[in-house]
């Protein structure tokens, strides 16, 4: 009998298969989800004053409406995979001074902040999927695609952050980030990076959830 040890299966491959995974990427498939959520009210009560803080916002609105948005079409089965796998949390304390943030793994995933009265989005994805050629290499970016994608060209911008085939994306107003969200190539980039990092193991920002912004995400 072979004594070499089975390597354990991470992340989300737990509950989906490759197949699954790039059907849903395509859009090919709706996954089942968990019908209740696992929850603890220890760390929901622990949030709520935050959460009413950005309720008096003049951006809350929009912000919930978008989130519900993102949860509805670019986190795979999030009620199976809520905080384990996936987080939200609702005015983090990092010196960016966020309005909301959605993490997996270790990074980073969706992003949104104050911007005057209004609102912006910061989107982390795979450059290759935002290249004239597919490849990670920043000189090949289709910016031409970018400016395509929001409802006018200066409504979006970008970065390269640290790290191998990672780009970022800022866009600008509700409007242009509504819009960036439905465009399907858009969407595909979004859901590829998710399951890259929701499949690479449990949440490093579990105990920063709020349960009460989740309940607007998870709407739909």
């Amino acid at each position: 009998m072979s004594t070499t040890p089975r390597r354990s299966t991470t992340g989300l491959r737990q509950f989906l298969n490759l197949e699954q995974q790039r059907n849903w990427i395509e859009g090919k498939t709706s996954l089942r989800d968990a019908d209740e959520r696992s929850e603890s009210m220890e760390l929901r009560f622990k949030y709520v004053a935050r959460f009413q803080k950005l309720l008096r916002r003049p951006q809350a609105q929009e912000v919930l409406k978008i989130l519900r948005l993102y949860g509805q079409n670019c986190i795979p089965i999030p009620r199976k995979s809520e905080r384990r796998y996936w987080s939200v949390s609702c005015l983090p304390s990092t010196s960016d001074k966020p309005l909301v943030r959605v993490n997996a793994s270790w990074m980073e995933l969706f992003t949104l902040y104050a911007d005057g009265e209004g609102i912006r989005a910061r989107v982390l994805v795979h450059l290759s999927d935002f290249t004239t050629d597919h490849s990670p290499v920043q000189g090949h970016l289709d910016e031409a695609f970018l400016e395509h994608c929001v409802t006018t060209p200066e409504d979006v911008g970008y970065f390269f952050p640290r790290g191998e085939d990672i780009f970022g994306i800022k866009v600008r107003g509700a409007p242009s980030i509504h819009k960036f969200l439905a465009t399907r190539h858009v969407l595909r980039a979004i859901r590829r990076f998710n399951l890259t990092h929701m499949n690479r193991g449990r949440n490093a920002y579990h105990a920063s959830h709020c349960y009460s912004l989740a309940d607007y995400l998870l709407e739909g």
